[in-house]
């Protein structure tokens, strides 16, 4: 049921000159999809998405498409469900406005929860909506974030993070990742998978847990060979990927490689390969009854304890534990309730 018990949930988008149109397009596309969901299984009412902008009218994004605005900025709806901050370029500047900022610390305080994408997040951190928060945004403009907020708590590698009502996303497609997120909180796991299905999204779910976020393998690189190099370890996380192999594979001497890949891509190669593992490794534990040792050998571990390892060190969960609170348990067979001594946490 929606929080009325009848109507669909207000979901406000603030927009502003500049606007990412993804930022905006993404999410909202979700949480319509999930409308439809919803409806045809007689579930729940939904969203109602509401645009708002400095006049009724257009706001023009940054490709130049106009974007059609319901609503400006200082008549907000009565009731607000979810308050959706977009990003921009210059965030930071066009979207910390004075109108902008009024609207949106407005907006917030009756709102059940707040969001941003992509650099929403400096508009949020200029409302004071993150003072003593964790929040993230994209990985190029962390490091300006949290220079420029130093009460807030920048993650940089987060595909998103919730910090009680607050959620905050990277980059434009992380966004529609959050939307996911929300829309498992709101309708339910079900509804959920089926707009992941509907639109080739892989099920990321913070299960309202704010300690955790979704990570992503690492950033893409600039040269087109390591980025297809890249696309080839996703594809193949199972293979031993040592760095002379994948040095050869990209035509480049192993030094000049580690080298390059770790400044294009973020992280070292080995850093890159276990993250990439790690996301395999949790999709099988969402989607299958696979034992550890299967996902493990599935994957590319050499075991259930290096696994393990990984997952701590990259979620600070283990494998058994996420699959209790990240996973609809009723799709899995009998071997998802077991727990291995190597899920044991550690003291």
């Amino acid at each position: 049921m929606s929080p009325t018990g009848t109507s669909a949930r207000c979901v406000l988008m603030v927009t502003y000159p500049g606007i990412q149109l993804l930022d905006v397009a993404g999410p909202l596309g979700v949480l319509c999809v999930a409308t439809d969901v919803a409806a045809a299984r007689g579930l729940d009412p939904g969203y109602a998405p509401e645009v708002i902008g400095p006049e009724p009218g257009l706001v023009r994004a940054d490709s130049g498409l106009g974007l059609a605005v319901d609503r400006a900025y200082e008549n907000l709806p009565a009731a607000i469900d979810t308050l959706v901050v977009a990003g921009a370029e210059e965030a930071g500047q066009t979207g910390s406005g004075p109108r902008v900022l009024s609207c949106v610390g407005a907006a917030a305080v009756g709102a059940r929860r707040v969001t941003s994408v992509c650099t929403g997040a400096f508009v949020l951190a200029a409302a004071g909506l993150l003072d003593g928060r964790r929040a993230t945004t994209h990985w190029r403009r962390a490091e300006e974030l949290a220079r420029g907020f130093p009460r807030v708590a920048v993650d940089p590698d987060a595909l998103y993070v919730r910090d009680g009502p607050v959620w905050t996303s990277a980059g434009g497609t992380a966004g529609m990742e959050l939307a996911l997120a929300l829309v498992e909180e709101d309708l339910g796991h079900e509804v959920a998978l089926e707009v992941s299905r509907r639109m080739l999204l892989f099920p990321r779910r913070s299960g309202g847990q704010s300690q955790f976020s979704t990570r992503s393998p690492g950033l893409l690189a600039e040269r087109d060979r390591l980025r297809t190099l890249q696309a080839w370890i996703v594809e193949h996380p199972e293979l031993p990927h040592r760095v002379e192999a994948l040095a050869d594979r990209a035509g480049m001497s192993p030094r000049n490689f580690s080298r390059v890949f770790a400044a294009q891509v973020g992280v070292p190669p080995a850093r890159f390969v276990e993250r990439v593992r790690v996301e395999a490794a949790r999709q099988r534990l969402e989607e299958s009854s696979d034992t550890l040792e299967e996902v493990a050998g599935a994957v590319g571990f050499a075991s259930p304890e290096t696994l393990r390892r990984a997952f701590l060190r990259q979620l600070g969960v283990a494998p058994s534990a996420y699959r209790e609170r990240f996973t609809n348990r009723s799709a899995l067979g009998p071997a998802a309730s077991s727990v291995s001594a190597l899920d044991a946490p550690e003291v």
